[in-house]
């Protein structure tokens, strides 16, 4: 398989996830990290958006709550190249409602390459990672072999 380079820029776009029960831990993890995250654009869904903005006192797109489309909204930035990688802490003791949406968010980010932190020890090597400071160019697969297969 043939591979494409999708460019990030210095600047991350970065989304950020939390299911209820983890909701306190993404928020001190984002304080601890609010002046590397003020330099990048980031996500959120529902109300984790809105609490992070009041909080962190800098601009947040704000999509919907998870179990109202917000996974799925995040998935389709994710394949229209408008988000550099997730970070989404998932609890996994806990079912979800919408844990169907809750794959579909993981499997779209790892379609197409993009890092993923489902908890603070992750996302804490991957924010410190030098490679937050700088550009970098992700290899995909090149898609356009499987659009354009031959459907018997």
């Amino acid at each position: 398989m043939s591979y494409k380079k999708i460019h990030m820029a210095k600047h991350k776009k970065i989304a950020l996830v939390a299911h209820d029960n983890k909701k306190r831990d993404l928020m001190e993890w984002v304080k601890y990290n609010r002046d590397t995250l003020a330099k990048h654009k980031v996500f959120a869904t529902g109300t984790t958006g809105a609490f992070l903005e009041e909080e962190l006192g800098f601009e947040i797109t704000k999509l919907q709550s998870g179990p109202l489309g917000g996974d799925q909204q995040i998935g389709a930035k994710i394949v229209n190249g408008e988000i550099d990688f997730l970070i989404f802490f998932w609890d996994p003791l806990e079912p979800a409602p919408h844990d169907p949406d809750v794959k579909a968010l993981l499997r779209i980010a790892v379609v197409w390459n993009i890092p993923i932190a489902c908890n603070r020890s992750s996302a804490d090597f991957m924010i410190s990672s030098d490679i937050m400071k700088d550009t970098y160019d992700r290899l995909v697969p090149d898609y356009d072999e499987y659009r354009n297969r031959p459907i018997n």
